[in-house]
């Protein structure tokens, strides 16, 4: 049997349209234009993000819909930065993007940096530098032994 890859996370939304222009604003390459405003898919780094409508990812994978979460979700996204320099100055532009600071960024206890902000639908971002990981030449993460 062939490994678990994780190819596609696809985040429930209320307006594909304006969250898809939120992901662009900060720097995600769209594809798959052919889809319309149905279904957003973008180049995440040898993952693909997608956005779709919260009722219609619900009913396609036969959860309910209500109620629907305000607290914490469970998970978070993470955008992996190669220093501290890198992480405010995605956090910056994740803001400026239209996104919610949850937590400024600052120094963690295990020697990193990170902070947290939210999409326009609550889903949480962690931007962060952690020592010991490294990326490739095109910017994908690199886990250590």
């Amino acid at each position: 049997m062939d490994r678990p890859l994780l190819t596609v996370v696809t985040l429930g939304v209320r307006d594909v349209s304006a969250s898809a222009a939120f992901y662009e604003r900060l720097g995600f390459a769209r594809k798959v234009r052919a889809t319309g405003a149905e279904i957003a898919f973008f180049d995440a780094g040898g993952l693909v993000l997608a956005l779709w409508d919260w009722s219609k990812l619900g009913e396609d994978a036969g959860l309910p819909l209500e109620p629907r979460p305000q607290a914490f979700r469970g998970s978070t996204l993470a955008w992996n930065r190669r220093n501290a320099q890198d992480v405010d100055e995605s956090y910056r532009r994740a803001i400026e993007a239209g996104g919610t600071p949850l937590r400024a960024p600052e120094p963690t206890d295990y020697g990193g940096y990170r902070g947290y902000f939210a999409d326009p639908d609550g889903h949480a971002w962690e931007v962060v530098t952690a020592p010991g990981f490294d990326f490739t030449s095109d910017g994908r993460l690199i886990l250590p032994e």
